[in-house]
């Protein structure tokens, strides 16, 4: 099944539909969201809606630039002082060998719950290992690809307004599954400075080499750069706030000659929700990315004319107002909106124009909409499946591109901590019925020095034919 992406455009009139639903309130708690009629917008109203909560990176990299320069010319010192400044903690010793940490002890339940993400989590990415593929593309020309683990990395687990023990399984699975031999985790210190114990616990079963206790753009520094204590990494892997992404940003392109997993941005969702959802649900959903955080963005696309949205609204304010981190969520939703869709074609194409992080398709049938969807970081099908199950333990990792990424960058795979090589083998052979295209190219482009290095050896070869013809 296909559908024609024209047809979102032509659907738009001038006319701006608009609404403010109505608040509920704990304090200064105010849960709402704007909404919009997408049969009622035009092309560039629906180009401005797609578009995420502007984030201003010129001031960012004013404050991180500095930050990063502290580190490579100061290492450890720069990072106790920033950590001292911006946690309140001052750091005794600012890395830990992983090695010579004690297994700390948790909860049953909570150990349990851990095991099964990680077993789950493991499974789906060493399902995602590639068998090594030989093509002989012609009589004696073979080529293949084969891949190498990258050698040392850095996780950035982040631990400001909630610690995520989640993220140290998602990002250090598939490093431990790839084989990479030094693997750095960094994340905030407690207020005593030690290293919360969850975290602890997911880093050593999954094989972590290192945790630096600092967070922000001055971990991020520490892990490119390298210190006395913190090895230097190849490649930066993690989510973190605006100055944990404008550090990523700006050493990705700097001397330190590191790599970064993806641009990335405040979490959230895009739930496509019909006339058989579940009020309860959709709020529900909503709110568990609403809650990460005040710049956080959630969209709720309503299909069809039967949808109990008041239902909806109603959920919204209730659950907003019971939870502990209500006013983050509901700061979150003054720049969250709906949209109405006429139908689900409607509705999965703006989908796609927008291309959510965490994509939910909560209506009748779901599974038959799957083939549709182009751009989405992870896409969550059906009445029964949360978005919290991707997040936390159904085995796909919850790394993924934000703030419209999705277009063109994937999550977290265990090919991001791979790198990929090409070879090639010729035999005699093969040079005489390969080499002379080459020549004729080279030739065409003017490179002598690479059709001589073919010549010379077509030469050798047919000096040695009458001899061995005779």
């Amino acid at each position: 099944m296909s559908f024609d992406l024209s047809r979102l455009s032509l659907l738009y009139s001038p006319r701006l539909s608009y609404s403010s639903h109505a608040a509920a309130k704990k304090g200064d708690v105010r849960c709402s969201m704007k909404s919009y009629r997408l049969s009622e917008l035009s092309f560039s109203q629906v180009e401005n809606l797609k578009s995420r909560p502007r984030i201003d990176f010129s001031s960012i990299f004013t404050t991180v630039n500095p930050i990063i320069d502290a580190v490579r010319s100061q290492g450890d010192v720069a990072v106790k002082e920033y950590t001292e400044r911006f946690d309140k903690v001052q750091l005794s010793k600012v890395v830990e060998d992983v090695s010579e940490l004690p297994i700390p002890e948790l909860d049953p339940t909570v150990k349990e719950a851990f095991d099964v993400a990680y077993d789950n989590i493991y499974a789906f990415h060493l399902a995602q290992k590639s068998t090594e593929k030989s093509v002989e593309n012609m009589k004696g020309v073979r080529c293949k690809r084969v891949s190498r683990s990258i050698g040392s990395v850095g996780l950035y687990v982040p631990g400001g307004t909630a610690v995520l023990p989640s993220t140290a399984l998602m990002l250090a699975i598939p490093a431990q599954i790839a084989g990479c031999k030094t693997v750095v985790l960094a994340t905030p210190p407690t207020k005593e400075g030690s290293i919360c114990k969850e975290v602890l616990n997911c880093a050593k079963r999954a094989g972590v080499t290192h945790i630096l206790k600092a967070g922000g753009a001055q971990a991020i520094a520490a892990m490119a750069w390298g210190t006395d204590s913190c090895p230097k990494v190849e490649k930066i892997f993690g989510p973190g706030n605006q100055y944990v992404t404008a550090a990523k940003m700006i050493l990705q392109n700097s001397e330190a000659m590191v790599s970064i997993d993806m641009p990335a941005g405040p979490s959230e969702v895009l739930v496509i929700a019909d006339e058989h959802a579940n009020p309860v649900y959709i709020a529900a959903d909503l709110l568990s990315q609403a809650e990460h955080g005040p710049d956080s963005q959630v969209v709720l696309v309503v299909v069809g004319n039967g949808v109990n949205l008041k239902a909806i609204e109603e959920e919204i304010a209730k659950q907003c107002k019971s939870l502990p981190r209500g006013e983050f969520a509901s700061k979150a939703l003054s720049h969250s909106f709906t949209v109405f869709a006429r139908d689900m074609i409607e509705a999965i194409t703006f989908s796609n124009l927008y291309a959510p992080e965490h994509l939910i398709i909560n209506v009748k049938d779901a599974e038959k909409w799957e083939g549709l969807v182009e751009n989405a970081g992870s896409v969550f099908i059906g009445q029964w499946t949360p978005e919290s199950v991707g997040d936390y333990a159904s085995g796909t990792n919850h790394v993924l591109p934000t703030y419209g990424y999705a277009r063109m960058y994937s999550g977290v795979s265990l090919d991001s901590f791979l790198k990929f090589m090409t070879v090639q083998s010729l035999t005699e052979e093969g040079l005489r019925n390969l080499g002379p295209y080459v020549a004729t190219m080279a030739d065409i482009e003017g490179l002598d020095a690479h059709k001589r290095a073919v010549t010379l050896r077509l030469k050798d070869i047919e000096a040695k034919q009458p001899s061995q013809t005779k």
